[in-house]
Protein backbone atom coordinates (compact mmCIF):
# COMPACT_ATOMS: atom_id res chain seq x y z
CA UNK A 1 0.00 0.00 0.00
CA UNK A 2 2.93 2.47 1.09
CA UNK A 3 5.20 1.62 -1.90
CA UNK A 4 1.95 2.14 -4.42
CA UNK A 5 1.07 5.31 -2.71
CA UNK A 6 4.46 6.87 -3.77
CA UNK A 7 4.55 5.45 -6.50
CA UNK A 8 1.14 7.17 -7.61
CA UNK A 9 2.86 10.47 -6.11
CA UNK A 10 5.68 9.77 -8.93
CA UNK A 11 8.47 8.45 -6.85
CA UNK A 12 10.74 5.64 -8.11
CA UNK A 13 10.40 2.56 -5.58
CA UNK A 14 12.95 0.43 -4.17
CA UNK A 15 11.28 -2.42 -2.14
CA UNK A 16 13.69 -4.39 0.01
CA UNK A 17 13.07 -8.03 1.10
CA UNK A 18 14.07 -11.10 3.14
CA UNK A 19 12.62 -13.88 1.66
CA UNK A 20 9.43 -12.78 0.11
CA UNK A 21 10.81 -12.94 -3.58
CA UNK A 22 7.81 -13.90 -5.76
CA UNK A 23 5.44 -11.27 -3.19
CA UNK A 24 8.12 -8.67 -4.07
CA UNK A 25 8.74 -9.07 -7.93
CA UNK A 26 4.68 -9.03 -8.11
CA UNK A 27 4.77 -5.85 -6.52
CA UNK A 28 7.71 -4.26 -8.21
CA UNK A 29 5.52 -5.09 -11.82
CA UNK A 30 2.34 -3.47 -10.12
CA UNK A 31 4.78 -0.29 -9.80
CA UNK A 32 5.70 -0.60 -12.94
CA UNK A 33 2.27 -0.03 -14.45
CA UNK A 34 1.67 2.90 -12.59
CA UNK A 35 4.51 4.08 -15.02
CA UNK A 36 7.48 4.92 -12.88
CA UNK A 37 10.76 2.50 -11.97
CA UNK A 38 10.86 -0.16 -9.72
CA UNK A 39 13.15 -2.37 -8.47
CA UNK A 40 14.08 -4.97 -5.72
CA UNK A 41 15.97 -6.26 -3.45
CA UNK A 42 17.11 -8.97 -1.24
CA UNK A 43 18.70 -8.04 1.90
CA UNK A 44 18.40 -8.46 5.88
CA UNK A 45 19.15 -4.79 7.42
CA UNK A 46 20.15 -6.38 10.59
CA UNK A 47 23.56 -7.52 8.83
CA UNK A 48 25.73 -5.15 8.10
CA UNK A 49 26.98 -6.58 4.88
CA UNK A 50 23.78 -6.63 3.30
CA UNK A 51 23.42 -3.18 4.34
CA UNK A 52 26.35 -2.07 2.34
CA UNK A 53 25.18 -3.95 -0.24
CA UNK A 54 21.87 -3.07 -0.85
CA UNK A 55 23.17 0.90 -0.56
CA UNK A 56 25.61 0.02 -3.57
CA UNK A 57 22.60 -1.42 -5.61
CA UNK A 58 20.81 1.50 -4.74
CA UNK A 59 23.35 4.04 -5.95
CA UNK A 60 24.18 1.90 -8.90
CA UNK A 61 19.89 1.03 -10.17
CA UNK A 62 18.37 4.50 -8.92
CA UNK A 63 21.57 6.77 -7.98
CA UNK A 64 20.42 7.62 -5.04
CA UNK A 65 17.59 7.56 -2.19
CA UNK A 66 15.31 10.36 -2.00
CA UNK A 67 12.47 8.86 0.40
CA UNK A 68 14.15 6.06 2.55
CA UNK A 69 10.70 3.86 4.79
CA UNK A 70 12.80 2.64 7.30
CA UNK A 71 10.14 0.04 8.26
CA UNK A 72 12.41 -2.93 9.39
CA UNK A 73 11.34 -4.09 12.73
CA UNK A 74 11.54 -8.15 13.43
CA UNK A 75 9.27 -8.98 16.44
CA UNK A 76 8.56 -11.99 18.21
CA UNK A 77 4.43 -12.23 19.15
CA UNK A 78 5.02 -15.11 21.60
CA UNK A 79 4.96 -13.04 25.64
CA UNK A 80 8.45 -14.07 26.83
CA UNK A 81 10.46 -12.34 29.81
CA UNK A 82 13.37 -10.92 29.26
CA UNK A 83 15.48 -13.80 31.00
CA UNK A 84 13.74 -16.48 28.49
CA UNK A 85 14.89 -14.88 25.62
CA UNK A 86 18.58 -16.61 23.80
CA UNK A 87 21.63 -13.88 23.26
CA UNK A 88 20.91 -14.82 19.50
CA UNK A 89 17.31 -13.40 19.41
CA UNK A 90 18.59 -10.24 21.62
CA UNK A 91 21.33 -9.53 19.18
CA UNK A 92 18.79 -9.75 15.90
CA UNK A 93 16.11 -7.84 17.68
CA UNK A 94 18.16 -5.07 18.41
CA UNK A 95 20.18 -5.39 14.72
CA UNK A 96 17.25 -5.82 13.20
CA UNK A 97 15.45 -2.57 14.90
CA UNK A 98 17.63 -0.38 16.07
CA UNK A 99 21.20 -0.32 14.53
CA UNK A 100 20.88 -1.75 11.14
CA UNK A 101 17.90 0.92 10.83
CA UNK A 102 20.73 3.57 11.67
CA UNK A 103 23.48 2.01 9.48
CA UNK A 104 21.14 2.16 6.49
CA UNK A 105 20.11 6.07 7.35
CA UNK A 106 24.22 6.39 7.69
CA UNK A 107 24.28 4.80 4.23
CA UNK A 108 21.94 6.54 2.10
CA UNK A 109 21.94 9.81 3.98
CA UNK A 110 25.04 11.61 1.48
CA UNK A 111 22.96 11.18 -1.52
CA UNK A 112 20.36 13.29 0.34
CA UNK A 113 22.75 15.87 1.95
CA UNK A 114 24.02 16.30 -1.55
CA UNK A 115 21.18 17.19 -3.23
CA UNK A 116 19.70 19.07 -0.13
CA UNK A 117 16.38 17.69 0.14
CA UNK A 118 15.32 13.98 1.99
CA UNK A 119 12.80 12.64 3.72
CA UNK A 120 13.59 9.65 6.35
CA UNK A 121 10.66 7.97 8.15
CA UNK A 122 11.11 5.61 10.70
CA UNK A 123 8.52 2.93 12.39
CA UNK A 124 7.63 2.23 15.96
CA UNK A 125 5.05 1.20 18.04
CA UNK A 126 2.24 2.83 19.90
CA UNK A 127 3.32 5.12 23.13
CA UNK A 128 7.19 4.73 22.71
CA UNK A 129 7.85 8.03 23.02
CA UNK A 130 6.80 7.57 26.41
CA UNK A 131 9.55 4.99 27.36
CA UNK A 132 7.05 2.98 29.56
CA UNK A 133 7.71 -0.36 30.71
CA UNK A 134 5.84 -3.32 28.26
CA UNK A 135 6.55 -6.64 29.99
CA UNK A 136 7.85 -9.45 27.95
CA UNK A 137 8.39 -7.01 24.34
CA UNK A 138 11.54 -6.19 26.59
CA UNK A 139 13.92 -6.02 23.98
CA UNK A 140 12.08 -4.84 21.10
CA UNK A 141 10.85 -1.68 23.24
CA UNK A 142 14.38 -1.05 24.15
CA UNK A 143 15.05 -0.90 20.58
CA UNK A 144 12.14 1.31 19.37
CA UNK A 145 12.70 4.06 22.31
CA UNK A 146 16.22 3.97 21.52
CA UNK A 147 15.21 4.60 17.90
CA UNK A 148 12.99 7.49 19.40
CA UNK A 149 16.01 9.46 20.14
CA UNK A 150 17.68 8.48 17.02
CA UNK A 151 14.76 9.97 15.14
CA UNK A 152 14.72 13.58 17.08
CA UNK A 153 18.17 13.94 16.87
CA UNK A 154 19.20 13.14 13.47
CA UNK A 155 15.90 15.74 12.68
CA UNK A 156 17.41 18.27 14.61
CA UNK A 157 20.99 17.49 12.76
CA UNK A 158 19.79 17.28 9.15
CA UNK A 159 17.01 20.05 9.01
CA UNK A 160 19.96 22.54 7.62
CA UNK A 161 20.51 19.98 4.93
CA UNK A 162 16.73 19.97 3.84
CA UNK A 163 16.20 16.37 5.09
CA UNK A 164 13.38 15.70 7.60
CA UNK A 165 13.24 12.85 9.59
CA UNK A 166 10.15 11.68 11.56
CA UNK A 167 8.85 8.26 12.87
CA UNK A 168 5.35 6.42 12.48
CA UNK A 169 3.56 4.58 14.95
CA UNK A 170 1.21 2.45 13.44
CA UNK A 171 -1.66 0.16 15.45
CA UNK A 172 -1.89 -3.43 15.49
CA UNK A 173 -2.70 -3.30 11.72
CA UNK A 174 -2.56 -7.87 10.77
CA UNK A 175 -2.33 -10.22 7.52
CA UNK A 176 -4.46 -8.79 4.83
CA UNK A 177 -5.52 -5.65 6.57
CA UNK A 178 -2.34 -4.19 6.09
CA UNK A 179 -3.45 -3.98 2.27
CA UNK A 180 -6.35 -2.85 2.21
CA UNK A 181 -8.26 0.92 2.10
CA UNK A 182 -9.95 2.32 4.70
CA UNK A 183 -13.52 1.95 3.21
CA UNK A 184 -12.96 -1.71 3.39
CA UNK A 185 -13.21 -1.80 6.66
CA UNK A 186 -15.55 1.06 7.89
CA UNK A 187 -18.10 -1.33 8.76
CA UNK A 188 -15.81 -3.68 10.76
CA UNK A 189 -15.66 -3.92 14.38
CA UNK A 190 -12.27 -4.32 16.14
CA UNK A 191 -13.19 -4.37 20.53
CA UNK A 192 -9.43 -3.08 21.07
CA UNK A 193 -9.38 -0.02 19.33
CA UNK A 194 -11.42 2.95 20.90
CA UNK A 195 -11.91 3.97 17.00
CA UNK A 196 -13.59 1.15 16.98
CA UNK A 197 -12.81 -0.25 13.40
CA UNK A 198 -9.15 -2.07 12.64
CA UNK A 199 -6.70 -0.21 11.16
CA UNK A 200 -5.38 -0.40 7.28
CA UNK A 201 -2.02 0.08 4.82
CA UNK A 202 -4.23 3.32 3.92
CA UNK A 203 -4.27 4.55 7.15
CA UNK A 204 -0.54 4.24 7.80
CA UNK A 205 0.05 5.23 3.71
CA UNK A 206 -1.91 8.64 4.31
CA UNK A 207 0.58 10.13 7.06
CA UNK A 208 3.26 8.79 5.14
CA UNK A 209 2.24 10.30 1.72
CA UNK A 210 2.13 13.34 3.84
CA UNK A 211 5.03 13.64 5.28
CA UNK A 212 6.59 12.89 1.89
CA UNK A 213 5.33 16.33 0.82
CA UNK A 214 7.46 18.53 -0.27
CA UNK A 215 6.00 21.60 1.43
CA UNK A 216 5.76 19.12 4.38
CA UNK A 217 9.35 20.45 5.49
CA UNK A 218 8.38 22.03 8.27
CA UNK A 219 7.27 18.32 9.87
CA UNK A 220 10.27 16.87 11.69
CA UNK A 221 11.33 14.69 14.46
CA UNK A 222 7.56 14.27 14.90
CA UNK A 223 6.46 10.66 16.42
CA UNK A 224 3.00 10.10 14.91
CA UNK A 225 0.78 7.78 16.30
CA UNK A 226 -1.45 5.87 13.75
CA UNK A 227 -3.70 3.52 15.88
CA UNK A 228 -7.51 4.46 16.49
CA UNK A 229 -6.25 4.78 20.17
CA UNK A 230 -4.94 1.87 20.91
CA UNK A 231 -2.80 1.45 23.67
CA UNK A 232 -0.83 -1.49 23.10
CA UNK A 233 0.84 -1.73 26.37
CA UNK A 234 -2.22 -3.15 28.44
CA UNK A 235 -2.17 -3.85 32.04
CA UNK A 236 -0.74 -7.25 32.44
CA UNK A 237 -1.33 -9.61 35.31
CA UNK A 238 0.86 -9.27 38.19
CA UNK A 239 4.00 -11.13 37.42
CA UNK A 240 4.70 -14.17 40.19
CA UNK A 241 8.66 -15.10 40.59
CA UNK A 242 8.74 -18.72 39.75
CA UNK A 243 9.71 -21.21 42.42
Amino acid sequence: MAALTLANQGYDIVINYVHSEEEAHDLVRHIQNTGVRAAAIQGDVSRGEDIERIAETVGETMGGVDVLVNNAGPFIRERRLFADYTRDEIDYLIRGNLLGVIQLDHALLPHMRHKRWGRIIHFGFGHAAEARAWPHRAVYAAAKVGLVSFTKTLAEEEAAHGITVNMICPGDIRGANKEKRIEEVENCTDDETPRGRPGTGEDVARVLSFLCDPKSDFLTGNIMEVNGGLDPIQTLPMLKQGR
